[in-house]
C-alpha cells in the first residue's frame, strides 16, 4: 500500500476508533496514529462515568486504553499474508490515576523484521511487548504487557 493510501487509512481509523461506542464510554481518546502505523498515543480522561469506587482511574478502562493498538499496528504493517491476534495480557496497577492517563505505542523496523524472520518457516511466535500508562506529570500509573500471536497464513505457508 502506498504510503498516501496508508496516511489516509491511518486518519479515517483514528476517526472510526474515537466513536467505537466502548472508546466513547471509557473516556479513550486517539490522539494520533502515525501515517505508517508506527507509532500510537492514547488519552484517558478521568470522567464521572469512568471513576472506580474511590475516584479514580477505573482499572478496566486503564487495560482498556490499551487494547488492541499493538495488534493493529503490526497487522498494517506485515501485511495480509500474516494472522495477528492479541494472545494475552497482564497488567500491573502502580499508582491511582487522579486525572487524565496517556499511553504511546511504539514498533520499529528491527521488530518488524524480526518478526518476519521468525514466522518465516510457518512456525508461530508470541512477542511480548510492553506499554506504560502515565499521567499528565509523567507519573507510572499502570504498567501493560502486551503477547501477541504472529503466523504466516496457511496458504502462504503451503506455498513455501
Amino acid at each position: 500500500m502506498n504510503a498516501r493510501r496508508l496516511a489516509r487509512k491511518a486518519r479515517m481509523l483514528r476517526w472510526i476508533m474515537n466513536l467505537y461506542p466502548p472508546y466513547l464510554g471509557a473516556g479513550v481518546w486517539i490522539r494520533r496514529i502515525a501515517p505508517d502505523f508506527r507509532q500510537v498515543e492514547v488519552r484517558m480522561a478521568l470522567r464521572w462515568y469512568n471513576r472506580n469506587y474511590v475516584g479514580t482511574q477505573f482499572g478496566g478502562s486503564l487495560y482498556s486504553m490499551t487494547d488492541p493498538f499493538y495488534m493493529l499496528m503490526l497487522m498494517e504493517n506485515l501485511g495480509r499474508d500474516y494472522v495477528v491476534w492479541d494472545k494475552a495480557a497482564s497488567i500491573d496497577f502502580i499508582a491511582p490515576g487522579r486525572g487524565p492517563v496517556f499511553a504511546s505505542f511504539a514498533i520499529d523496523q528491527a521488530f518488524i523484521d524480526e518478526v518476519r524472520e521468525r514466522t518465516a518457516s510457518g512456525d508461530k511466535y508470541l512477542p511480548e511487548l510492553p506499554v506504560e500508562v502515565r499521567d499528565g506529570s509523567g507519573t507510572l500509573v499502570a504498567r501493560v504487557n502486551k503477547t501477541l500471536y504472529v503466523r504466516l497464513k496457511p496458504r502462504v505457508r503451503q506455498a513455501a
